[in-house]
């Protein structure tokens, strides 16, 4: 008697969505966007423009930041490859709350609000992806914000590091960091320029990081996180 060819099992559901390929998934006729490419230092949209997109940044980085009656600007996020923003639209903002530019040359995809909707509706696994990645965002601001309140501006600018490297982000993070100015360092971290170049010096002669104009992380910056 012939020996029987073991049956392949079914990946499991859980493998499936770990497996799910956004950037892919977008870029079939399934969500219908518009594809924009942006210079560095070109506005993407501004405090009280019309919300009615969603962004999906498939190359380059943008900034999200907030000016004050002063002129005061206080930067809220930073966001890469792969990331969504602009999503506020969702949940009933009519106007933007906040101004985007562009860190380096990016290509967006802008989804309507309504076309957004639809694909959430009916593609069960970007819905999933979508959700996940909203509840990590949230979870981020609130580490933000405790970050804030009880860490030294050390560690502050030494995780910011680290999250712009996309540090421990499963697909694929990105050790060299798009260019960024040491005044964009300051303003996320709450603390003065001067403060940022003295401690950017000090991660440089520790070897925690490579900086010569443009920003090489490496894991070793985690001593400065993780040290109490």
């Amino acid at each position: 008697m012939k020996n029987k060819k073991p049956v392949a099992e079914p990946r499991s559901k859980a493998k499936k969505s770990a497996s799910f390929d956004t950037q892919a998934f977008l870029a079939t006729a399934r969500v219908s966007g518009k594809v924009a490419e942006y210079r560095r230092g070109e506005t993407v949209f501004a405090q009280g423009d019309k919300a009615n997109t969603v962004l999906y940044i498939q190359k380059g980085g943008v900034k999200v930041s907030v000016v004050n009656a002063a002129g005061k600007e206080a930067v809220l996020a930073m966001f890469g490859p792969t990331d969504f923003f602009g999503e506020g639209c969702m949940a009933g903002q009519k106007v933007r709350m906040a101004s985007a530019t562009a860190l380096t040359p990016s290509t967006l995809l802008l989804i309507e609000k309504d076309e957004m909707l639809r694909a959430l509706h009916d593609q069960h696994e970007l819905s999933d992806r979508f959700i996940n990645y909203m509840l990590t965002h949230k979870i981020r601001v609130e580490e933000d914000l405790v970050d804030q309140l009880f860490n030294s501006s050390e560690k502050r600018l030494a995780r910011t590091l680290l999250l712009l490297a996309r540090y421990g982000k499963q697909d694929g993070p990105e050790r060299a960091l798009p260019k960024v100015s040491q005044e964009t360092l300051a303003e996320m971290i709450g603390t003065t320029r001067s403060r940022v170049n003295f401690f950017m010096n000090k991660f440089r002669k520790l070897g925690f990081i490579e900086y010569n104009g443009k920003i090489k992380v490496h894991k070793s910056l985690l001593t400065v996180v993780l040290h109490e």
